[in-house]
């Protein structure tokens, strides 16, 4: 496999694993382990074909853009302005439930402050998102094996604490709980037109990025959640890796945590990068100013108090998760008209296909708003 291959689909991997991953098994649970994977697999088929439409939109497009810039070359302004409100309420959102799970993270490992770890984490992150693509990628392409190799771990030292009992349990009244954390936990799409750059003369590796980059992650997030729900059941906590610790031991405790804190921090790099560079190159700011514009609010928002873990990561996935991929539809719909570059490969959707697809990301955002107020 080439290099460029691997270091393309750890790049959506590690922007897709994230704090998500640790509010699974808490939704999980308390929906039902069946309604819960039965989401999982809806909402995995979903972002693939969603993922694979960007894809194609990236190859069919000249230039240099995010996702964003392809709103407005296919749908227009009002669809740029909608697409750079959802993605920046989405990475405000992770960024901020990123900094604050970093804290709890590594104050369960070392004891300090949550708070004060927290800014400390925000800062090492801040120089790296200000140095750019090459040192990030550098630390992604490792993070990324690191963690997987963690989920292994993690399951391997709870399976002979499993509780089957625990694998029960459909509820159709609760079939949209954990809809918006899962969806949070599984969007990659801002990560996408990076690959596009990462596999820069090697184009035609970009469908095998995308579908290996968008599997893995799934399969990650069963394995994980099996084990977690199997070990707490109904007792699982909001933070995964907490309720899980406490239930085998220190040193699951120790190693839970760590890989907390390293799937949040992949993540943060890769997502922090995508909003700097939709202010860079879509609004043509000043790299200095677009740094700033992301970097700032999150900070805000933690110093404040304002966030509920859980709570951020369900609305902000439901919400900005589900504008993202109705857009993302239409976009390609556009494209494929559109007398643009040759991409180097094709996904045809059908008009049913993405109806389907809008009617999912519509319900999950009109519950998600009913339920909140």
């Amino acid at each position: 496999m080439k290099k460029s291959l691997l270091e393309a689909i750890s790049t959506l991997v590690g922007m897709t694993i994230g704090a998500g991953i640790l509010g699974i098994p808490y939704v999980i649970a308390q929906a039902g382990f069946l309604t819960g994977i039965i989401i999982i697999l809806l909402l995995a088929v979903a972002v693939l074909i969603i993922n694979l439409y960007i894809g194609e939109i990236a190859l069919r497009t000249k230039g240099k853009h995010q996702i964003t810039g392809y709103a407005e070359k296919y749908l227009g302004k009002r669809a740029k302005t909608l697409m750079t409100v959802s993605m920046v309420l989405y990475a405000y959102g992770a960024l901020t439930a990123y900094t604050i799970g970093e804290g709890q993270a590594l104050s369960a490992i070392i004891g300090l402050s949550p708070l004060l770890l927290s800014l400390i984490f925000f800062a090492l992150m801040a120089v790296l998102v200000y140095k750019g693509l090459q040192t990030i990628k550098r630390w992604e392409f490792y993070l990324t094996f690191a963690i997987l190799f963690i989920v292994v771990l993690l399951f391997l030292l709870s399976v002979t604490s499993i509780d089957l009992t625990n694998f029960t349990g459909f509820s159709f009244e609760h079939i949209f709980l954990p809809y918006g954390v899962i969806l949070f936990a599984i969007v990659g799409t801002a990560a996408i037109p990076n690959l596009k750059e990462e596999l820069k003369g090697n184009e035609h590796l970009m469908k095998k990025a995308i579908i290996y980059g968008s599997i893995i992650p799934i399969v990650a997030y069963l394995v994980f959640t099996t084990a977690v729900v199997g070990v707490t059941g109904l007792a699982t906590t909001e933070v995964a890796t907490i309720g899980l610790g406490s239930a085998i031991g220190t040193y699951m405790s120790f190693i839970g945590n760590i890989f907390g804190a390293m799937t949040m921090a992949t993540s943060f790099l890769l997502l922090a990068l995508a909003l700097c560079w939709i202010y860079s190159f879509d609004y043509k700011i000043k790299w200095i100013y677009a740094f700033l514009l992301t970097m700032v609010p999150p900070l805000v928002i933690v110093l404040l108090d304002l966030a509920s873990f859980v709570q951020v990561l369900g609305i902000t996935g439901a919400v900005a998760g589900g504008i993202d991929g109705l857009l993302v539809v239409l976009i390609h719909r556009k494209a494929t008209k559109a007398r643009t570059r040759k991409p180097e490969y094709t996904f045809k959707g059908n008009l049913f296909i993405d109806i389907l697809l809008i009617s999912i990301f519509v319900l999950g955002i009109v519950y998600t708003i009913v339920t909140l107020f």
